[in-house]
Formats: C-alpha cells, structure tokens, sequence
C-alpha cells in the first residue's frame, strides 16, 4: 500500500504544477479563461399558492 501512495502523491503534485503553470502560460498560448461580458436576462415565472 506504501508502494502506491508515494507515485499517487507525485502524480497529484505533478498535476497541480501542470494546472498552475499553464492558468498562467495559457493567455499567452491563446486560452481565453475570461467570463462572458454581456448581460444576460431570463424571465422567471414563479408559481404562487
């Protein structure tokens, strides 16, 4: 069970470098991580007793 844990403990920090690394690299790389800027509007009926 040790035998596993280790590589499993790298792997999830090797992940979060990767994920971490490319939310700062990626604008640069033409990912767009910015929300929508328009408004967006819904009618909601609400069914009153």
């Amino acid at each position: 069970m040790g035998r596993i844990i280790k590589p499993v403990i790298y792997l999830i920090l090797l992940g979060l470098l990767a994920l971490s690394g490319y939310a700062y690299v990626g604008p640069w790389l033409g990912a767009d991580f910015s929300a929508p800027r328009h408004e967006m509007r819904q009618k909601v009926v609400l069914d009153g007793q």
